[in-house]
């Protein structure tokens, strides 16, 4: 093969990657639109088969019509041969036998209708029932991108030294540690005044007895044991 023919074989190669990656880079949208086109035949093939059903049942009313007029004619030549009318009763009967015909004929066009009406709502279950198929397919789809997104997106910040997701971290790391240390700070203190401060003579006085919650809690009690008493006195 010629330097030249060579190049063409690379170019058409690299066109058809080219190609290949535009469609799977969009493939959930084409795969969705595909779905809309299929919504939107399945909507059209509904509304033709409204119309041969709709065909169907004027069949079946044209089927009762001859049948009707069958039955009309024959009591007629009944009452012709009933009246001794045999010429004109055997014309009736001539009649009689292009309406059966017709009706024969009607019988078989609303077969073929009610034939034709089966077939079209049973395609079109399938149909959309492979359409509901795909829908699910393409939701799948889309959440399972987004993981791979989402997943691919936190491996690349992570992996990278200098990333704001790493320095995002280290910073809530810092605030954490700055935090510990307060809390550490304002808990010494408050132990260093229960041991030296004015907190530690109180809490002397209290475990005493003395001041405080205790010397109101003794004096309450004086006073329900004087109210108890006047009450044992009256």
């Amino acid at each position: 093969m010629s330097v030249i023919g060579k190049m063409l074989t690379l170019l058409r190669g690299s066109a058809r990657e080219l190609g290949e990656s535009v469609v799977d880079a969009n493939a959930t949208r084409i795969y969705e639109q595909e779905i809309i086109d299929a919504r939107n035949a399945i909507l059209k093939a509904k509304s033709e088969l409204t119309g041969v059903m709709a065909k169907e049942m004027q069949s079946a009313r044209e089927i009762e019509r001859i049948r009707a007029e069958a039955l009309r004619l024959e009591d007629l030549a009944l009452e012709a041969l009933g009246k001794g009318k045999e010429a004109l009763a055997e014309e009736v009967a001539v009649k009689i036998a292009e309406t059966e015909q017709q009706l024969e004929e009607q019988s078989r066009v609303h077969a073929d209708y009610a034939l034709q009406v089966s077939k079209l709502k049973d395609l079109i279950k399938s149909a959309e029932a492979k359409v509901r198929e795909h829908e699910r397919e393409v939701a799948i789809a889309r959440t399972t991108e987004s993981v791979y997104k989402a997943t691919r997106s936190i491996s690349d910040n992570i992996g990278a030294s200098g990333s704001k997701l790493l320095n995002a971290r280290e910073s809530l790391d810092r605030i954490k540690r700055r935090h510990e240390e307060l809390a550490d700070r304002m808990a010494a203190a408050e132990s260093l005044d229960k041991e030296t401060g004015t907190r530690a003579l109180e809490i002397k006085l209290a475990e005493a007895g003395i001041g405080g919650d205790a010397e109101r809690a003794r004096r309450v009690m004086e006073r329900i044991r004087a109210r108890k008493t006047d009450a044992e006195g009256q």
